[in-house]
């Protein structure tokens, strides 16, 4: 059975007439009388009672009718809801991002709603180390993460720059100091993040390569937990500038720059190579290219090679 078929079948019923049904149609006689016929040997029943004159349909046919109508008015919305996908006036972008780029994401997303206020935005926190698998397994469209994935299967945009800032309470004895070394750090107490990460790593390994201590005997499981931990005059920490952009604005924490910890970190937006994106996702790659022209560092937009 056959939508063309439908069409046809209620094109007779309601003109109630083989050679109307045939001119409404552009078509002949004889071909909208196949096409019935077709469709009376897909279905095994007997559509059309042929001793009437009035083109009248017997019980079978009666019954076919409402589902023939149902079904065409399901591909008339699917048409107009594909329409409306393609406009942007409807649809869902999906994205997954850890706790740290989702901030990022912040005003990527502002930007993006503001001009396509009816697509719908799905961001699902996740460990950046699960976000390549998830991506192969079709979970979500795209992700951001701090680090590159096989460029073989995944298609990488940098899209903003960030800094490792080593961070205190206003009332700690470093608050002033217009700079530190790693040696000075060696009796701290810091604040740690309890989750593996490569940023991670490059700190325990800059402090191993200058042969001074790191004492994380206090390890919380958000980097807001850290900051306020912090911020309230327990320990130092090592955390993202992005993360504490505002509390050291404000003056609730203070950045002290340390002369052998330069750690720069790479933002990017990650999806399958192959991947055939949504309308949404395309526009909001759209919208990263445009944030990025307008508002230039720490926000870019480079696609990095496949090489």
């Amino acid at each position: 059975m056959e939508l063309s078929q439908l069409e046809t079948f209620l094109a007779v019923a309601e003109e109630r007439s083989f050679s109307r049904a045939a001119a409404r149609l552009h078509r002949t006689q004889p071909a909208v009388s196949q096409v019935i016929r077709k469709l009376e040997e897909s279905v095994g029943e007997t559509l059309f009672d042929r001793a009437a004159r009035d083109g009248s349909l017997t019980a079978a046919g009666e019954l076919l009718r409402d589902y023939a109508q149902r079904l065409l008015a399901l591909r008339r919305e699917a048409s107009s809801a594909l329409g409306e996908l393609k406009s942007l006036e409807r649809g869902r972008l999906q994205l997954a991002a850890n706790e740290y780029t989702c901030l990022y994401l912040l005003p990527a997303i502002d930007a993006f709603r503001r001009e396509y206020p009816n697509i719908g935005v799905t961001v699902q926190r996740m460990l950046a180390s699960h976000i390549p698998e998830e991506l192969n397994q079709r979970t979500f469209e795209m992700g951001v993460i701090s680090f590159r994935p096989d460029p073989a299967q995944f298609r990488t945009i940098a899209v903003y720059g960030d800094s490792l800032d080593f961070i205190v309470s206003p009332d700690h004895r470093l608050a002033s100091a217009s700079h530190v070394s790693i040696a000075q750090l060696g009796k701290e107490l810091f604040v740690a993040h309890n989750v593996a990460s490569p940023l991670r790593s490059k700190v325990i390994e800059a402090f191993q390569r200058h042969r001074t201590p790191l004492n994380m005997t206090i390890e919380l499981p958000t980097i807001e937990a850290i900051k306020r931990f912090v911020a309230m005059g327990n320990g130092v920490a090592l955390v993202p500038h992005l993360t504490v952009a505002r509390e050291l604005e404000s003056g609730a924490l203070v950045r002290v720059p340390v002369d052998e910890l330069e750690v720069r970190r790479v933002l990017r937006l990650v999806h399958r190579r192959q991947a055939t994106l949504s309308y949404a996702a395309k526009a909001f790659l759209q919208t990263l290219r445009a944030l990025a022209k307008s508002q230039g560092p720490p926000f870019y937009y480079h696609v990095e090679p496949a090489g």
